[in-house]
């Protein structure tokens, strides 16, 4: 499975929301917000979003449906001691009796503040409902994605059987341009029949050669046919395949550019800009890719 990076997901299980989402990086960065007394699960928030994804920008939000309730507890010991000493007060200064519950509550540490025990399997359940969604949102990205990417590949292989098929014509036209510069040097006397005469057949020879060289473009040709099927091999296993399907496109664009440096013949060049923006094309769909 080719998966995207764009998704959202949300769920809520035992009193816990959980809404995750994700966004196209590069490598894999993420935020995560809990409720402070949730703060010790963050590592393992973390963790369970790295066990699902390798790249991209996630954020994790965690929260509460309101349903806990503040647990009050009274500190009874406290409360004891409190009112015997207030009674031996009383007795000792003959002072009347008649301190209530306020006088009491004044005391600091009579009524308890408890933090609220979650049960955090079902924040975890919830995670992974969330996390559930957003692979399938990037799973459908992911199956857009590959169907784009393999369009683009087949449009790519379309214009090199067309650069293929116009080579030995543009071959040709490359001798007819060399045989008439040649003969345009010797009436000018570029290659006068004298004692000199081997190093001027050593600049004919080299002259053909360079001119041979520059409209040669077999080996690119062939590297195009076989980065593509590669590509396709790529996309076929699917997985973690971003990284390496930029690579291959990398690749596919410098035989592309060599070709329409080379060429003479305009077909061939119009044909190698086409391809280079295929390839531009298929480099902007993968940035979405993980």
């Amino acid at each position: 499975m080719v998966q995207g990076m764009t998704g959202f997901g949300s769920a809520e299980r035992g009193g816990f929301r959980v809404e995750v989402r994700s966004l196209n990086h590069r490598y894999l960065e993420m935020s995560v917000k809990l409720p402070p007394a949730l703060g010790r699960h963050e590592m393992a928030v973390r963790d369970a979003v790295k066990r699902m994804f390798e790249r991209g920008k996630l954020d994790v939000y965690i929260s509460t449906t309101g349903q806990e309730r503040i647990r009050l507890r009274l500190n009874l010991p406290l409360a004891r001691e409190i009112a015997a000493a207030l009674n031996s007060l009383c007795e000792e200064l003959s002072i009347r009796r008649d301190m209530g519950i306020e006088a009491m509550l004044a005391w600091k540490d009579i009524l308890i503040t408890e933090e609220t025990e979650y049960e955090t399997d079902a924040m975890f359940e919830a995670l992974d409902d969330a996390l559930a969604g957003v692979m399938a949102m990037r799973a459908q990205e992911g199956g857009e994605i590959m169907a784009g990417v393999m369009a683009g590949a087949e449009r790519m292989e379309r214009l090199n059987r067309e650069v293929v098929s116009l080579c030995p014509e543009a071959a040709e036209a490359a001798k007819k341009r060399f045989s008439e510069r040649a003969k345009a040097f010797l009436s000018a006397g570029e290659f006068p029949l004298s004692e000199d005469a081997g190093i001027n057949e050593s600049k004919l020879i080299h002259e053909a050669a360079r001119a041979a060289e520059k409209v040669d473009i077999k080996e690119e040709v062939e590297r195009i046919e076989g980065h593509l099927g590669y590509l396709r091999k790529i996309l076929g296993n699917g997985g973690k395949i971003g990284r390496t399907l930029d690579f291959i496109l990398q690749e596919l664009y410098r035989e592309a550019n060599t070709i329409s440096s080379k060429a003479e013949e305009q077909r061939v060049v119009r044909a190698a800009v086409a391809m280079k923006a295929e390839i531009e094309g298929m480099r902007e769909q993968i940035q979405n890719i993980q």
